[in-house]
């Protein structure tokens, strides 16, 4: 991967690249194509990285489906895909040299996934240093995610371009997720509650209610829903991640996680 990496970059070409875990969807084929027209040439990574899930998560059941996933990379015009075996990435059998950050990841996420993003900075700068990229695409669906490697690529010094794409959805609103498997028809339709509360924040905050107000209108949508547990809502700076109580346009990320059934999802958006 290095060499042919090296030999595209020394004929000129850019590399862009996208990382994945597989079960790959329209919201993951819209990065490659972004990949595709900010580069000449496309790697996808089809890696499930078991250092990003805590012992009672999903990792033995993610869905895994290598043949389905490569037609799907054809199909967008991808140029190479990258699938690592576990001892290929770890190979003395279990990482002892991590990558944290320390800030922007301590919160919500983190906090609810203990661990989590020191799995996902660790994996995620090994297939930097594998793919070599120069430009690097990621979904706004995982916000934190994005802000925690922002900070990684920032602080580590990569020599690449970061860039974050928005968040694609079904017809009916919800983020697509490789999760959303999982959910039974039921549960599909009490997940839309978090683009529809999400919309309801997008009206109501710049209409000049308070965060306090929104939110516990947010609760009462979602905790409506038979199904529907939250985790977390959080109204916070879209890079620090950290609280804010007042709105202010482009500067307030609305965010949250909640359980449908025993699928946690995830969703966000930027007012």
């Amino acid at each position: 991967m290095q060499a042919w990496s090296r030999a595209a970059r020394a004929a000129g070409k850019r590399v862009g690249f996208v990382p994945t875990m597989g079960c790959l969807h329209d919201g993951h084929l819209s990065l490659m194509r972004e990949a595709k027209r900010r580069a000449d040439v496309c790697v996808v990574s089809i890696y499930v990285n078991p250092t990003q899930f805590g012992p009672k998560e999903d990792f033995s059941k993610y869905p895994r489906d290598f043949e389905r996933d490569r037609k799907l990379c054809e199909s967008a015009g991808v140029d190479v895909i990258f699938a690592p075996t576990d001892a290929e990435i770890y190979p003395a059998g279990a990482a002892t040299t991590w990558v944290e950050e320390t800030a922007v990841a301590e919160r919500w996420e983190g906090a609810s996934r203990p661990g989590h993003f020191r799995g996902v900075c660790t994996v995620v700068a090994k297939l930097f240093n594998i793919v070599l990229p120069d430009v690097a695409c990621f979904g706004q669906k995982d916000a934190q995610q994005c802000a925690v490697l922002k900070r990684m690529v920032r602080d580590l010094s990569f020599p690449l371009e970061f860039v974050v794409c928005p968040t694609v959805r079904e017809p009916d609103g919800l983020a697509m997720s490789s999760r959303n498997v999982y959910l039974s028809p039921a549960e599909r339709q009490d997940a839309l509650a978090l683009k529809q509360s999400l919309d309801f924040a997008a009206r109501d905050l710049p209409a000049g209610r308070t965060v306090d107000e929104v939110s516990a209108a947010m609760v009462r949508l979602i905790g409506s829903k038979p199904s529907a547990r939250i985790d977390y809502i959080a109204f916070v700076d879209p890079e620090t991640l950290l609280p804010v109580k007042r709105y202010e346009p482009g500067r307030m990320l609305v965010m949250m996680a909640v359980f449908v059934g025993k699928t946690r999802l995830i969703d966000n958006m930027v007012l």
